[in-house]
């Protein structure tokens, strides 16, 4: 009896044993196939059908792909993005309100309103508009009345006007724009380039962004009228939050737009294309290739200290030198690591230097192409040591060079 029961004690514990004693050691089992990451790859650019484009990464202003970026064309309609940006810098100086009763001439009814064959806000003649709903007119439903009658409030009158829009677009570089009315519509000397644009609308998005939020408004109600932004975009993709259509027969039809994913903004400019539909896909494309194949770092902020250098005959031993501007730079994606630094320095820093004095210069480049390059300053004064430092630094130098 008690054998039969050592034995049935040996039978449970072999059965219960059994299971786990056939597994396979988990360091032996064969591993599944699994899919590799992706290869990186850095596709060009989609075709784009226009005279002239762009795609620019907002925060670094570096051009990811374009073609005729600085070939002069009509900007049509989106000549009102410098006339916006005309007023609303009128208004920070103070020079107007958006509370301005603004008179509607017939000057601006016959340039621009309802009996003409560009877009209008159908402005009433000899009425007078708030300033803000002129706004909201210019930029949702791109009245060209809107535009004219601002320009003869800001300005006294449609040249006047343009003499400041000149001056404000060669304050922001634009260098290849000029313009000679507040609307757009084709006339002699009055071009930009896509490259101008988008510098436009950089300056408009950081410059004043309360009025650039009226960019992204999809319709606007004025006397009874509404009217569609014809940036169709807005409808497509919450993250495009504007920027500017444009058309007529010399110009093509143009579009700015601009898009925000996370912490990376983007902005296009698609110049001369042959459709509505098609500058809106060719837009569309542009900005998802750039969010999809780029990505944005920052590299360095303001102010810290980026190298410090062996300062000789100062009061202090080492130099901080840094960037008076936070420096961020775009890469393809899975690149960064790959990016060079290199710094342009005089072999021996010498006593005193000032801060914000320029001392060498300071290179970012990607497999031999240089992408930015930045001025390295003093990042404080470093001013002469005393007598015995300067005579100690100086025989040091001497021995080093000899």
């Amino acid at each position: 009896m008690n054998c039969l029961s050592c034995f049935a004690s040996a039978f449970l514990f072999m059965a219960l044993a059994a299971p786990s004693l056939a597994q396979t050691p988990v360091a032996d089992r064969p591993v599944p196939n699994r899919p590799q990451a992706a290869p990186i790859v850095n596709p060009s650019a989609p075709a784009v059908q226009g005279t002239a484009w762009i795609l620019v990464d907002d925060a670094t202003g570096q051009v990811l792909a374009s073609h005729n970026p600085d070939e002069r064309v009509e900007p049509a309609s989106i000549t009102k993005v410098m006339t916006s940006y005309v007023v609303s810098a009128e208004i920070a100086a103070g020079k107007i309100s958006r509370d301005d009763m603004v008179p509607i001439s017939e000057n601006a009814w016959r340039g621009g309103g309802g009996g003409t064959d560009g877009s209008t806000s159908f402005l009433p003649v000899n009425s007078k508009v708030k300033l803000e709903d002129l706004l909201h007119g210019m930029i949702i439903q791109s009245g060209n009345d809107a535009s004219i009658a601002l320009a003869e409030h800001v300005a006294g009158s449609e040249a006047a006007f343009a003499d400041l829009m000149n001056a404000y677009a060669k304050q922001l570089g634009m260098n290849d724009t000029h313009y000679v009315n507040a609307h757009g519509l084709s006339a002699p000397e009055h071009y930009s380039t896509a490259h101008d644009i988008a510098r436009l609308a950089h300056a408009l998005i950081h410059d004043f962004p309360e009025d650039y939020a009226v960019y992204s408004v999809k319709e606007f109600t004025f006397n009874g009228i509404r009217q569609h932004n014809r940036n169709s975009l807005l409808w497509k993709d919450d993250a495009v939050d504007g920027i500017k259509t444009g058309h007529h027969s010399a110009a093509g039809y143009c579009l700015a737009a601009s898009a925000k994913r996370g912490d990376q903004r983007l902005i296009s400019v698609v110049m001369g294309s042959t459709s509505e539909k098609q500058r809106a896909e060719d837009s569309y494309a542009l900005l998802n290739w750039g969010f999809r194949f780029f990505e944005t770092h920052k590299i360095y902020d303001a102010d810290q200290a980026v190298t410090s250098p062996k300062l000789w005959k100062g009061e202090a031993d080492t130099l901080a030198l840094g960037l008076t501007e936070p420096l961020s730079i775009t890469v393809p994606r899975g690149r960064y690591e790959a990016i060079k630094a290199e710094m342009d320095l005089p072999l021996q820093l010498i006593a005193p230097f000032s801060k914000a004095q320029a001392v060498g210069t300071l290179r970012l480049s990607l497999d031999g192409k240089v992408l930015v390059e930045r001025p390295l300053v003093a990042l404080a004064d470093a001013p002469a040591g005393g007598f015995f430092k300067r005579i100690s630094d100086g025989f040091w130098l001497w021995w080093e060079s000899d």
